[in-house]
């Protein structure tokens, strides 16, 4: 099998640009492990940016590693776990430290298999001098870290590009060191947050003032991934809008612009590589120069793709950009089917806005347009989910009007109550519930030329669980023999935890959470008055 596996290996590497292979001698390893397939894990822009920011340090040598090296999109909670580095194929028990990158809150089970594939203990309190140094960041883990806490030997919480420099100097420094030297200086730092070791005090989210600093484009390219055919571009940091569920909203303030002349010098750089441009951030249309950015880039005989386009406003400049290009899809993000439910979230767009968005799409020659809602809303009754039915009827309707070509897709997530959000004290909706709401849409569409994509309620009961969870659900994680839901129903009744302790009720503002060490940016008050403000 291991042969096996570093045939997949150099398979791999001989399809990518940009690869970073070094020498290990007096350089101290690290391997920066995305805990799911390389697929996934290519396809995003925040790994391959610290990818590069690491190997930028000549003392530091970084090599990646995946769960597996699956080419499917698909997320497999039981793929067969790889244990080895990407670049040399040494083993991960082999690394001073395993960095990894979380993006799911689901992926936590694959960070348990990948530790019990290396031989490494689960528990950080059972880990010597011996075993390499467990450090993990991402959007879950700054929002709740606890779930993971008993794990990880440490947490950078926020942005990477700020944490870095220090926590880098105190790795080479004291690499040769005791993992108690080691834990004691890497305690000191801002944005590190180290659950067993010292007095917890309170961590605040460390984040980069100025953006146009360090540019966060593709650093390795791959035709095997979400996006092989682009090279990617951060054009923007945060968001200013305000959505009361949204956890990038939250964790990624301030809103930062990067600036159209870094963009179009790191674009210069990316034609070198490939001729379509996928520009990434949550707020990418909100960009004060996005049609002079848009326009530059075309003129330069780029093709270009965005991760998702604001309803209102909807830039035709942009859309005219995209018509253009091979793709010719767009996602648009209304969340909620009824005009009373985007006010409670605060997405602040009526279902005019909506349906001119739809017709202005259609009307610039879109062949595929993308539409995604969340079900189980605070508030959300069989009502609203009707209207959501309805507002995609409408949506065809116009576009067989003006184009009937045009596919039409809709996305439906059940909703998550996360961390460090106004909603954060709600509960979620059962999934019997999920599942008859999800049924009234798909009886309203069937045959209606729009096709239905829904994620499973029950393993977003899960996810809730994990997102709002404590550290006691690292007990379920040792107890689980495979990643199923009849595993996790198991040991979940077997250490005495339950969905409804977590995820299924409603939370006080005066009951202590967990997450409580990690200091957001937001306050408790006003994520109080938003949920106020909401339910109102």
């Amino acid at each position: 099998m291991a042969w096996e596996y570093v045939k997949q290996a150099l398979d791999l590497l001989a399809q990518e640009q940009g690869t970073v292979i070094k020498e290990w001698g007096g350089r101290t390893p690290i391997a920066l492990v995305y805990p799911n397939s390389y697929y996934i894990g290519m396809s995003n822009l925040g790994f391959q940016t610290i990818y590069g920011l690491l190997n930028r340090y000549e003392n530091i040598v970084c090599e990646r590693a995946f769960a597996s090296w699956q080419h499917g999109r698909k997320r497999d909670h039981n793929q067969d776990i790889n244990w080895l580095s990407l670049e040399t194929q040494h083993s991960l028990n082999e690394f001073a430290v395993l960095a990894f990158s979380i993006s799911y809150e689901l992926d936590y089970f694959n960070v348990v298999q990948i530790l019990k594939a290396c031989d490494i203990p689960l528990l950080a309190k059972d880990r010597d001098d011996r075993y390499p140094l467990l450090i993990a960041g991402g959007p879950p883990v700054t929002a709740n870290p606890e779930p993971l806490a008993p794990i990880f030997d440490y947490f950078a919480i926020g942005e990477a590009e700020v944490i870095l420099p220090s926590l880098v100097d105190i790795l080479v420094e004291k690499v040769q060191d005791s993992r108690l030297s080691l834990l004691e200086a890497l305690s000191r730092l801002p944005g590190i947050y180290t659950p067993n070791f010292g007095i917890q005090e309170i961590t605040k989210r460390q984040w980069v003032q100025n953006i146009d600093a360090f540019p966060t484009v593709s650093t390795v390219l791959t035709p095997n991934t979400e996006f092989g055919e682009l090279y990617l571009m951060e054009i923007s940091r945060g968001c200013n809008r305000g959505c009361r569920f949204c956890l990038a909203g939250c964790i990624f303030k301030p809103m930062r612009w990067r600036s159209k002349e870094k963009i179009m010098e790191a674009a210069k750089d990316g034609l070198n590589y490939r001729k379509r441009f996928g520009l990434v951030g949550a707020a990418i249309s909100d960009h004060p120069q996005i049609e002079d950015i848009v326009s530059e880039l075309t003129n330069l005989g780029a093709d270009i793709s965005l991760s998702s386009l604001r309803i209102k406003p909807l830039s035709k400049a942009v859309l005219e950009a995209i018509s253009n290009g091979i793709t010719r899809t767009i996602t648009l993000a209304p969340e909620a089917g009824s005009e009373r439910l985007r006010k409670v979230i605060n997405k602040g767009i009526s279902q005019d806005d909506i349906l001119a968005a739809v017709e202005l799409a259609a009307d610039n020659g879109i062949k595929h347009l993308k539409l995604y809602f969340m079900i189980g809303l605070p508030t959300e009754t069989d009502g609203d989910i009707r209207q959501l039915a309805q507002l995609a009827l409408a949506a065809r309707e116009i576009i067989d009007k003006k184009r009937a070509a045009t596919r039409l897709t809709i996305n439906v997530t059940p909703f998550i109550p996360k961390a460090q959000t106004p909603f954060q004290w709600l509960p979620l909706v059962a999934p019997d519930v999920i599942d008859n709401r999800i049924s009234i849409i798909k009886s309203a569409l069937t045959k209606k030329r729009i096709k239905l994509k829904c994620d499973s309620s029950k393993w977003s009961l899960v996810q809730g669980v994990l997102a709002r969870g404590d550290a006691k659900l690292c007990n379920v994680f040792s107890k689980m023999r495979k990643t199923t839901l009849a595993e996790w129903n198991r040991a979940m009744a077997e250490c005495g935890l339950s969905a409804e302790q977590y995820i299924l009720r409603q939370i006080s503002p005066d009951e202590p959470l967990p997450w409580a060490r990690i200091d957001s940016g937001t306050s408790q008050e006003k994520l109080i008055r938003e949920l106020s403000v909401a339910l109102a």
